[in-house]
């Protein structure tokens, strides 16, 4: 090509001889050194007037000084006057930092985005960004590549039964990539979700603190039913059988006789814990924390209109609410022609129930559910068991503070359970994940949603780091789900530690599936039986020419064979 120079940063020369091997033209020449203070030094042997630069830099391990060259090199090729300059990033960094995770915390990437382009960048070319969304962080035009069509011929040539695999994501986070691939090749996919159960944090943490207040009927807070609540708790040890049976999650029907709610509300409970029994109704029904039986919702908690007897004697009619089951996994039952709930235990229940199967996860490993949990010592410390020889739960008596603490749970600290915003999308989510299943003192329950018995599996993501969520996620399909076969797939193979050893040494993982957009070290890879490489200099190459000739990419984001 002409009036086109493509200059190699120092992260991945390999990708970048491959890339103008194909463009039939060698790289630029460009010398690139560190002063022994260890600052960078860039200096462009290779005329650029009025020339398209490219410069390739992908991450690396050394993440930081691969930024800084970049930077250089575009600030050195703006300063000799060339025509434009497109970075072709295929590992672009800190992409796993593009939302803030913290009220003090940086958006890193849209940080760097902003450097390039002060730098003097016209064009971006990258591939799989972590969030699609971080094309809106830059001032230039971008590309976001795709190596999904090369996984795919992948897939075609090197599975024999590939029309019956399942494409499956190991957290809820990468569901847009497996649905994108199954539809892409018409197959089948589920979705892994991983779930813990932190110890608990001791009888005085804020965690286990709960408002207790009453709603009046027009929804405001009524205070004085709130301390009169208290003063039943605290002052009386008999529970009254006055006013405050209103409040009773089990006396929410027209008529209040205590025999016609225990017979005829749907809402009663019949085993009450022995802590509930000696508080007043209204207080015992708005304990919260898993340590009593607590109503279903906190509109529960409130007085109910159908609670209060009408002036004229007359009852007023049922205005409950009326909650529907959204239990993952659980079907609302249907009903037949008639009108009638359709017997339990048909085919379809079957099916569904065999779509979904759970495991418990010990060092990230799948084990047996009659094993021990490791976290069962740190909770026993905490509470101690009874002198009668059972442990505590839900069903034995609270702890006392527990009945004693007014503080909101609205207020208590999370540990960052949920991003800003109040959802998960702000969470540092694969890091949690990873430490969570690694965590010895947290009780881990992995769920795989999908039929994959009998079938190859294939687990897609953009990145491999660590390895402990993908050795989970393949130990749960192939233990549990029944499937023959586990492929692990990503864009970018980064391999933090000992992670590509761990994956190898996995027996239910058959092969670990990444391409050259990121660099891996020949001493890790030194003994990996499992590991394959695509490469992906052929799609930059291609990308390439079509900016400099001004032509369609959109061929490049299609299947092919």
């Amino acid at each position: 090509m002409r009036q086109t120079c493509i200059f190699s940063g120092s992260s991945h020369p390999e990708l970048v001889e491959g890339i103008c091997e194909r463009l039939g033209q060698k790289p630029a020449v460009a010398d690139l050194k560190k002063f022994s203070n260890g600052e960078t030094s860039v200096e462009i042997k290779t005329s650029v007037r009025d020339q398209d630069v490219f410069i390739v830099q992908s991450g690396s391990a050394k993440i930081n000084d691969n930024v800084m060259e970049l930077l250089i090199m575009i600030n050195a090729c703006k300063g000799g006057s060339a025509r434009s300059i497109t970075a072709v990033v295929p590992y672009f960094p800190y992409s796993r930092q593009s939302k803030k995770k913290s009220h003090r915390g940086a958006i890193t990437a849209r940080m760097l985005a902003n450097l390039m382009n002060v730098a003097g960048v016209n064009h971006v070319i990258t591939m799989d960004l972590h969030a699609s969304q971080m094309q809106g962080f830059f001032k230039c035009p971008v590309d976001n590549l795709v190596a999904e069509p090369l996984l795919a011929k992948w897939l075609k040539r090197n599975v024999a039964d590939w029309q019956e695999t399942v494409v499956v994501s190991k957290n809820p986070g990468g569901t847009r990539r497996v649905t994108s691939m199954a539809d892409a090749l018409n197959l089948s996919f589920g979705i892994v979700t991983t779930d813990w159960r932190r110890p608990h944090t001791g009888l005085n943490s804020m965690m286990n603190s709960v408002i207790l207040e009453s709603n009046g009927v027009d929804g405001s807070v009524d205070g004085h039913a709130t301390y009169e609540a208290h003063d039943d708790r605290t002052t009386s040890p008999e529970p009254r059988h006055s006013h405050s049976s209103e409040h009773d999650f089990a006396h929410h029907s027209t008529n209040h006789s205590p025999v016609h709610s225990q017979q005829h509300s749907p809402m009663h409970w019949s085993n009450r814990s022995r802590a509930g029994s000696n508080l007043a109704p209204g207080t015992r029904n708005r304990l919260v924390n898993g340590l009593t039986d607590p109503p279903s919702s906190p509109l529960a908690r409130s007085t109910r209109v159908d609670s209060i007897d009408s002036t004229d004697g007359s009852a007023r009619p049922d205005l409950s609410l009326r909650r529907i089951s959204t239990v993952p996994g659980v079907a609302t039952p249907r009903k037949d022609e008639d009108g009638y709930e359709e017997p339990a235990g048909s085919e379809d229940e079957d099916e569904l129930a065999r779509d979904v199967v759970t495991g418990r996860l010990i060092h990230g490993h799948i084990v047996d559910d009659d094993i021990p949990s490791p976290s069962a010592s740190t909770t026993s410390e905490i509470y101690p068991r009874a002198t009668n020889g059972h442990r505590h739960s839900s069903e034995d008596d609270p702890p006392d503070v527990m009945t004693q603490s007014f503080m909101s749970t609205a207020s208590h600290r999370t540990n960052g359970v949920h991003g800003l915003g109040g959802t998960g999308d702000a969470t540092a989510s694969d890091e949690e994940e990873e430490d969570a299943i690694q965590n010895p003192e947290i009780e881990t329950t992995i769920t795989l949603v999908g039929n994959v018995r009998g079938r190859p599996v294939l687990i897609i993501d953009d990145i491999i780091d660590k390895a402990g969520s993908w050795i989970a996620a393949a130990e749960t399909v192939r233990k549990r789900g029944g499937a023959t076969k586990v492929y692990c797939m990503a864009t970018h193979g980064l391999f933090g530690g000992d992670s590509l050893r761990e994956l190898d040494d996995c027996d239910e993982i058959d092969a670990i599936v990444v391409t050259n957009a990121f660099p891996i070290p020949a001493e890790k890879k030194m003994g990996v039986k499992k590991l394959i490489e695509l490469d992906v200099s052929g799609l930059l190459a291609e990308a390439i020419r079509r900016n400099h000739h001004g032509e369609s990419i959109s061929q490049l984001y299609q299947h092919y064979d």
